[in-house]
């Protein structure tokens, strides 16, 4: 069953230096476009992370110090995978915790801004969990009834998961073909932002799930204790929780205008 799109999404795969979200870097991303027409536009790149590959990473997806040496770094690539990725969707397999979030970093430290603004996500990894309880590899196979080659190489990875997806609207008639619906199907739990460090209660406003402020409302918490801003930007939280932040804070206490010139020249001849 062919996906039914209101607008591009886009399928994509990272392999990393290691799992953490806040330091890792990228080593390989693919993209697979697939636009509404059905179809597909896709890009694969090895990435330089600037730093050392760990063996046991390299063990997993193959990639190590020697072949990305000469290849770009990200913050070459950034302004180019932004623009293909613009005004799309994204999908992925386990995505909403790792993929997504990692892209994100690593586009904030590139200054390349990125948000979900105006897109939404399926995490083909949760439909699976939902239904099947099983990995990728199991996954592909239980569904397309082949064997995964090259696992955990990004572009096979990439690939499987846009077959995965199509293969579980085929199979289950409760899932709807509608990205908006796979959205919410394949979420847990409503995020602020992408680590978890801020979701949204049953009342819809952002609580933090840590430290001595857990459960507690963001903008309680930044009415209340000042500090605690200050603390969270200056420590070693991932880039877009800190983005996501500063954003409740400021529509929490917008910043004045400032006066130009022109403004108290009109404000004085109002008063003659």
């Amino acid at each position: 069953m062919e996906l039914k799109l209101k607008k591009p999404i886009i399928f994509f795969d990272l392999e990393t230096t290691g799992i953490n979200i806040a330091k890792d870097r990228i080593v390989e991303i693919s993209i697979l476009k697939i636009f509404p027409n059905g179809n597909k536009e896709s890009k694969t790149w090895l990435v330089n992370p600037e730093m050392e590959i760990p063996k046991e990473s390299s063990d997993i997806h193959g990639i190590t110090n020697e072949r990305v040496v000469t290849e770009p770094t990200f913050n070459e690539l950034a302004q180019q995978v932004s623009d293909l990725i613009e005004g799309c969707d994204l999908a992925g397999f386990n995505s909403n915790r790792f993929d997504i979030p990692l892209l994100a970093e690593e586009m904030l430290r590139a200054k390349v801004n990125f948000d979900m603004n105006d897109r939404v996500a399926i995490d083909v990894q949760v439909i699976f969990h939902k239904k099947e309880e099983r990995t990728l590899s199991a996954g592909y196979k239980f569904y397309c009834g082949e064997s995964l080659e090259n696992a955990h190489s990004a572009e096979a990875d990439t690939l499987a998961t846009y077959e995965i997806l199509k293969a579980q609207l085929d199979k289950y008639d409760d899932l709807k073909n509608d990205v908006e619906y796979l959205n919410e199907y394949s979420t847990f739990n409503k995020r602020a932002d992408f680590a978890g460090f801020i979701l949204f209660d049953s009342e819809g406003d952002e609580i933090f799930t840590f430290g001595k402020y857990k459960n507690h409302k963001v903008k309680d918490v930044l009415k209340n204790d000042k500090g605690y801003f200050s603390w969270i930007q200056n420590a070693d939280f991932p880039l877009y929780t800190k983005k996501v932040l500063k954003e409740i804070k400021e529509n929490l206490f917008p910043r004045k205008k400032v006066s130009t010139v022109d403004d108290l020249r009109n404000k004085f001849n109002q008063k003659l």
